[in-house]
Protein backbone atom coordinates (compact mmCIF):
# COMPACT_ATOMS: atom_id res chain seq x y z
CA UNK A 1 0.00 0.00 0.00
CA UNK A 2 1.44 3.41 -0.91
CA UNK A 3 2.02 6.14 1.65
CA UNK A 4 0.10 9.40 1.55
CA UNK A 5 0.86 12.81 2.91
CA UNK A 6 -1.95 14.84 4.44
CA UNK A 7 -2.42 16.79 1.24
CA UNK A 8 -6.10 16.95 0.37
CA UNK A 9 -7.50 16.45 -3.14
CA UNK A 10 -10.84 18.23 -3.23
CA UNK A 11 -12.89 20.72 -5.17
CA UNK A 12 -15.81 22.09 -3.18
CA UNK A 13 -18.19 24.26 -5.22
CA UNK A 14 -21.68 25.66 -4.81
CA UNK A 15 -22.95 24.51 -8.21
CA UNK A 16 -26.53 23.49 -8.89
CA UNK A 17 -27.25 19.82 -9.45
CA UNK A 18 -30.33 17.64 -9.06
CA UNK A 19 -32.80 18.23 -6.24
CA UNK A 20 -31.02 15.92 -3.77
CA UNK A 21 -27.51 15.43 -5.14
CA UNK A 22 -25.77 18.09 -3.11
CA UNK A 23 -27.62 17.10 0.06
CA UNK A 24 -26.56 13.47 -0.29
CA UNK A 25 -22.94 14.49 -0.88
CA UNK A 26 -22.69 16.84 2.08
CA UNK A 27 -24.09 14.14 4.40
CA UNK A 28 -20.87 12.17 3.82
CA UNK A 29 -18.58 15.19 3.93
CA UNK A 30 -15.83 13.71 6.12
CA UNK A 31 -15.92 10.28 4.52
CA UNK A 32 -15.57 11.74 1.03
CA UNK A 33 -12.59 13.88 1.96
CA UNK A 34 -10.89 11.02 3.83
CA UNK A 35 -11.35 8.61 0.93
CA UNK A 36 -10.27 11.33 -1.52
CA UNK A 37 -7.02 11.67 0.40
CA UNK A 38 -6.39 7.92 0.67
CA UNK A 39 -7.19 7.24 -2.99
CA UNK A 40 -5.42 10.38 -4.27
CA UNK A 41 -8.50 11.30 -6.30
CA UNK A 42 -10.34 14.57 -6.51
CA UNK A 43 -13.89 14.84 -5.21
CA UNK A 44 -16.44 17.54 -6.02
CA UNK A 45 -19.16 18.39 -3.51
CA UNK A 46 -21.54 20.73 -5.34
CA UNK A 47 -24.65 22.57 -4.23
CA UNK A 48 -23.60 22.94 -0.59
CA UNK A 49 -26.88 23.72 1.25
CA UNK A 50 -28.16 25.66 -1.77
CA UNK A 51 -31.71 25.68 -0.39
CA UNK A 52 -30.67 26.67 3.13
CA UNK A 53 -30.79 30.23 4.43
CA UNK A 54 -27.17 29.80 5.48
CA UNK A 55 -25.45 28.76 2.22
CA UNK A 56 -22.21 26.85 1.90
CA UNK A 57 -19.93 25.13 4.40
CA UNK A 58 -20.36 25.44 8.15
CA UNK A 59 -17.47 26.73 10.25
CA UNK A 60 -16.75 23.25 11.67
CA UNK A 61 -16.58 21.79 8.14
CA UNK A 62 -14.07 24.44 7.07
CA UNK A 63 -12.18 23.67 10.26
CA UNK A 64 -12.12 19.98 9.30
CA UNK A 65 -10.52 20.80 5.95
CA UNK A 66 -7.88 22.87 7.73
CA UNK A 67 -7.39 20.08 10.26
CA UNK A 68 -5.90 17.89 7.54
CA UNK A 69 -2.94 20.29 7.75
CA UNK A 70 -3.20 21.88 11.23
CA UNK A 71 -5.05 21.00 14.44
CA UNK A 72 -7.24 23.70 16.09
CA UNK A 73 -10.78 22.25 16.24
CA UNK A 74 -13.88 24.40 15.87
CA UNK A 75 -16.02 24.18 19.05
CA UNK A 76 -19.24 23.70 17.06
CA UNK A 77 -18.27 20.00 16.98
CA UNK A 78 -16.24 17.99 19.45
CA UNK A 79 -12.71 16.70 18.95
CA UNK A 80 -14.24 13.27 18.29
CA UNK A 81 -15.66 14.59 15.00
CA UNK A 82 -12.13 15.33 13.79
CA UNK A 83 -10.44 12.42 15.53
CA UNK A 84 -12.64 9.83 13.79
CA UNK A 85 -11.22 10.94 10.45
CA UNK A 86 -7.64 11.02 11.74
CA UNK A 87 -8.02 7.41 12.90
CA UNK A 88 -8.76 6.51 9.29
CA UNK A 89 -5.86 8.49 7.83
CA UNK A 90 -3.10 8.26 10.43
CA UNK A 91 -1.71 4.76 9.66
CA UNK A 92 -1.10 5.70 6.01
CA UNK A 93 0.80 8.99 6.26
CA UNK A 94 4.52 9.26 5.53
CA UNK A 95 5.73 9.71 9.11
CA UNK A 96 4.25 8.75 12.51
CA UNK A 97 1.48 11.17 13.43
CA UNK A 98 1.52 13.29 16.56
CA UNK A 99 -1.53 15.58 16.70
CA UNK A 100 -2.48 17.89 19.56
CA UNK A 101 -6.20 18.60 19.14
CA UNK A 102 -7.77 21.48 21.07
CA UNK A 103 -11.47 22.14 21.57
CA UNK A 104 -14.46 20.22 22.99
CA UNK A 105 -13.57 16.76 24.31
CA UNK A 106 -17.10 15.66 25.26
CA UNK A 107 -20.50 16.61 23.86
CA UNK A 108 -23.81 14.79 23.22
CA UNK A 109 -23.39 14.79 19.41
CA UNK A 110 -20.06 13.13 18.50
CA UNK A 111 -18.13 10.17 19.93
CA UNK A 112 -16.02 11.42 22.81
CA UNK A 113 -12.27 10.98 23.03
CA UNK A 114 -12.91 8.63 25.97
CA UNK A 115 -15.09 6.33 23.88
CA UNK A 116 -12.66 6.26 20.94
CA UNK A 117 -9.79 5.56 23.34
CA UNK A 118 -11.41 2.42 24.79
CA UNK A 119 -13.01 1.07 21.60
CA UNK A 120 -11.21 2.36 18.48
CA UNK A 121 -7.65 1.85 19.78
CA UNK A 122 -8.17 -1.88 20.58
CA UNK A 123 -9.78 -2.30 17.14
CA UNK A 124 -6.79 -0.67 15.43
CA UNK A 125 -4.48 -3.09 17.24
CA UNK A 126 -6.40 -6.03 15.77
CA UNK A 127 -5.45 -4.73 12.31
CA UNK A 128 -1.78 -4.64 13.28
CA UNK A 129 -1.55 -0.93 14.17
CA UNK A 130 0.14 -1.17 17.52
CA UNK A 131 3.20 -0.29 19.55
CA UNK A 132 4.03 2.43 22.05
CA UNK A 133 3.23 5.10 19.48
CA UNK A 134 -0.53 4.38 19.36
CA UNK A 135 -2.33 6.42 22.01
CA UNK A 136 -5.17 8.84 22.71
CA UNK A 137 -4.42 10.89 25.81
CA UNK A 138 -6.74 13.44 27.42
CA UNK A 139 -4.57 16.30 28.69
CA UNK A 140 -7.43 18.70 29.46
CA UNK A 141 -11.18 18.24 29.41
CA UNK A 142 -13.36 20.76 27.62
CA UNK A 143 -17.14 20.48 27.67
CA UNK A 144 -19.47 22.08 25.15
CA UNK A 145 -20.13 24.86 24.34
CA UNK A 146 -16.88 26.71 25.13
CA UNK A 147 -14.40 23.81 25.02
CA UNK A 148 -10.91 24.41 26.33
CA UNK A 149 -9.89 20.75 26.20
CA UNK A 150 -6.75 19.24 24.73
CA UNK A 151 -6.10 15.73 23.42
CA UNK A 152 -2.88 14.16 22.18
CA UNK A 153 -3.22 11.51 19.47
CA UNK A 154 -0.16 9.59 18.30
CA UNK A 155 -0.12 6.81 15.72
CA UNK A 156 2.64 4.82 14.01
CA UNK A 157 2.80 4.22 10.26
CA UNK A 158 1.57 0.87 8.97
CA UNK A 159 2.49 -0.41 5.50
CA UNK A 160 -0.50 -2.74 5.22
CA UNK A 161 -3.50 -3.84 7.24
CA UNK A 162 -3.32 -7.19 9.01
CA UNK A 163 -6.14 -9.52 7.90
CA UNK A 164 -8.75 -10.10 10.62
CA UNK A 165 -11.35 -12.76 11.34
CA UNK A 166 -13.82 -11.09 13.70
CA UNK A 167 -16.71 -13.54 13.66
CA UNK A 168 -17.22 -14.60 17.30
CA UNK A 169 -17.93 -11.76 19.76
CA UNK A 170 -17.77 -14.00 22.83
CA UNK A 171 -19.40 -13.57 26.23
CA UNK A 172 -18.99 -10.41 28.29
CA UNK A 173 -16.32 -10.86 30.96
CA UNK A 174 -16.07 -7.38 32.46
CA UNK A 175 -17.27 -3.79 32.25
CA UNK A 176 -15.11 -0.73 32.75
CA UNK A 177 -15.92 2.94 32.58
CA UNK A 178 -15.02 6.53 33.35
CA UNK A 179 -17.37 8.98 35.05
CA UNK A 180 -16.04 12.53 34.78
CA UNK A 181 -17.01 15.93 36.09
CA UNK A 182 -15.56 19.37 35.36
CA UNK A 183 -16.44 22.70 36.97
CA UNK A 184 -19.13 20.99 39.05
CA UNK A 185 -19.07 19.12 42.37
CA UNK A 186 -16.92 15.94 42.38
CA UNK A 187 -19.95 14.19 43.88
CA UNK A 188 -21.59 14.31 40.47
CA UNK A 189 -19.26 11.57 39.23
CA UNK A 190 -19.93 9.42 42.31
CA UNK A 191 -23.69 9.73 41.81
CA UNK A 192 -23.27 8.67 38.17
CA UNK A 193 -21.29 5.59 39.19
CA UNK A 194 -23.84 4.49 41.80
CA UNK A 195 -26.78 4.80 39.40
CA UNK A 196 -24.99 2.95 36.57
CA UNK A 197 -23.96 0.11 38.88
CA UNK A 198 -27.54 -0.23 40.15
CA UNK A 199 -28.42 -1.61 36.71
CA UNK A 200 -25.19 -3.32 35.60
CA UNK A 201 -24.69 -5.25 38.87
CA UNK A 202 -27.72 -7.36 37.97
CA UNK A 203 -25.89 -8.79 34.94
CA UNK A 204 -22.19 -9.14 35.77
CA UNK A 205 -20.04 -8.82 38.94
CA UNK A 206 -16.79 -7.60 37.37
CA UNK A 207 -17.48 -3.87 37.08
CA UNK A 208 -15.14 -0.98 37.78
CA UNK A 209 -15.96 2.63 36.91
CA UNK A 210 -13.25 5.23 37.48
CA UNK A 211 -14.03 8.79 38.52
CA UNK A 212 -12.17 11.65 36.86
CA UNK A 213 -12.53 15.16 38.28
CA UNK A 214 -10.23 17.71 36.66
CA UNK A 215 -9.62 21.08 38.29
CA UNK A 216 -8.28 24.47 37.34
CA UNK A 217 -6.74 24.88 33.90
CA UNK A 218 -7.35 21.20 33.10
CA UNK A 219 -11.13 21.55 33.47
CA UNK A 220 -11.82 23.59 30.34
CA UNK A 221 -14.17 26.54 30.01
CA UNK A 222 -17.65 25.03 30.54
CA UNK A 223 -19.19 22.88 33.30
CA UNK A 224 -20.47 19.38 32.70
CA UNK A 225 -20.30 15.69 33.49
CA UNK A 226 -20.68 12.37 31.72
CA UNK A 227 -20.07 8.64 31.63
CA UNK A 228 -18.33 6.31 29.19
CA UNK A 229 -18.76 2.53 29.54
CA UNK A 230 -17.08 -0.34 27.69
CA UNK A 231 -17.88 -4.05 27.86
CA UNK A 232 -15.04 -6.45 27.04
CA UNK A 233 -15.69 -10.03 25.91
CA UNK A 234 -13.59 -13.16 26.36
CA UNK A 235 -12.59 -12.88 22.66
CA UNK A 236 -11.34 -9.32 22.92
CA UNK A 237 -14.37 -7.48 21.55
CA UNK A 238 -14.96 -4.00 22.99
CA UNK A 239 -18.48 -2.54 22.96
CA UNK A 240 -18.95 1.02 24.16
CA UNK A 241 -21.68 3.49 25.14
CA UNK A 242 -21.70 6.99 26.60
CA UNK A 243 -23.98 9.81 27.74
CA UNK A 244 -23.05 13.46 28.37
CA UNK A 245 -24.80 16.21 30.30
CA UNK A 246 -26.67 18.90 28.40
CA UNK A 247 -24.32 21.74 27.36
CA UNK A 248 -24.63 24.86 29.47
CA UNK A 249 -27.46 27.08 28.22
CA UNK A 250 -28.85 24.44 25.85
CA UNK A 251 -31.96 22.41 26.60
CA UNK A 252 -33.15 20.89 29.87
CA UNK A 253 -30.57 19.90 32.50
CA UNK A 254 -30.07 16.21 33.26
CA UNK A 255 -29.61 14.62 36.68
CA UNK A 256 -26.46 12.50 37.19
CA UNK A 257 -28.63 9.58 38.37
CA UNK A 258 -30.64 9.62 35.15
CA UNK A 259 -27.45 9.96 33.09
CA UNK A 260 -25.85 6.93 34.74
CA UNK A 261 -28.91 4.73 34.28
CA UNK A 262 -29.37 5.80 30.67
CA UNK A 263 -25.74 5.04 29.85
CA UNK A 264 -25.98 1.59 31.44
CA UNK A 265 -29.09 0.84 29.35
CA UNK A 266 -27.34 2.03 26.18
CA UNK A 267 -24.44 -0.34 26.89
CA UNK A 268 -26.85 -3.25 27.35
CA UNK A 269 -28.51 -2.30 24.06
CA UNK A 270 -25.12 -2.26 22.34
CA UNK A 271 -24.42 -5.74 23.69
CA UNK A 272 -27.85 -6.92 22.51
CA UNK A 273 -27.13 -5.62 18.99
CA UNK A 274 -24.33 -8.18 18.76
CA UNK A 275 -21.32 -8.08 16.49
CA UNK A 276 -17.57 -7.96 17.00
CA UNK A 277 -17.39 -4.18 16.48
CA UNK A 278 -19.63 -1.66 18.21
CA UNK A 279 -21.77 0.75 16.23
CA UNK A 280 -19.36 3.67 16.76
CA UNK A 281 -16.48 1.89 15.00
CA UNK A 282 -18.25 -0.08 12.26
CA UNK A 283 -17.14 2.32 9.52
CA UNK A 284 -13.52 2.29 10.76
CA UNK A 285 -13.42 -1.51 10.64
CA UNK A 286 -14.93 -1.62 7.14
CA UNK A 287 -12.43 0.95 5.84
CA UNK A 288 -9.46 -0.98 7.24
CA UNK A 289 -10.82 -4.20 5.73
CA UNK A 290 -11.18 -2.46 2.36
CA UNK A 291 -7.61 -1.17 2.49
CA UNK A 292 -6.22 -4.57 3.43
CA UNK A 293 -5.62 -7.65 1.33
CA UNK A 294 -8.55 -8.65 -0.86
CA UNK A 295 -11.08 -11.22 0.34
CA UNK A 296 -9.22 -12.34 3.45
CA UNK A 297 -10.89 -10.36 6.27
CA UNK A 298 -14.26 -11.11 7.85
CA UNK A 299 -16.18 -9.21 10.51
CA UNK A 300 -19.55 -9.83 12.12
CA UNK A 301 -21.47 -6.58 12.63
CA UNK A 302 -24.76 -5.81 14.33
CA UNK A 303 -27.39 -3.57 12.70
CA UNK A 304 -25.56 -0.89 10.76
CA UNK A 305 -25.63 2.63 12.16
CA UNK A 306 -26.80 5.48 9.88
CA UNK A 307 -23.20 6.76 9.75
CA UNK A 308 -21.90 3.37 8.62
Amino acid sequence: MPFYSLSLFYDVRAEKVGPSGGHQMQRCFRQRLVLSTLSVKRVKIPNIRSKDDNLGLRDFEVSFIRLLDKHECNVQRSIGYYLEALLMLAPFVKTPLRAALKGVTNDPTDPSVDLLKVTAIPLMKKFGIDGDGLEIKVLKRGMAPAGGGEVLFTCPVRRSMKPVQLTEPGKIKRIRGTAFSVRVSPQMANRIVDSARSILNKFIPDIYIYTDHMKGASSGKSPGFGLTLVAETVNGTFLGAEVMSTPQGQGDPVLPEDLGRNCAKLLLEEIYRGGCVDSTNQSLALLYMTLGQQDVSKSLLGPLSPYT
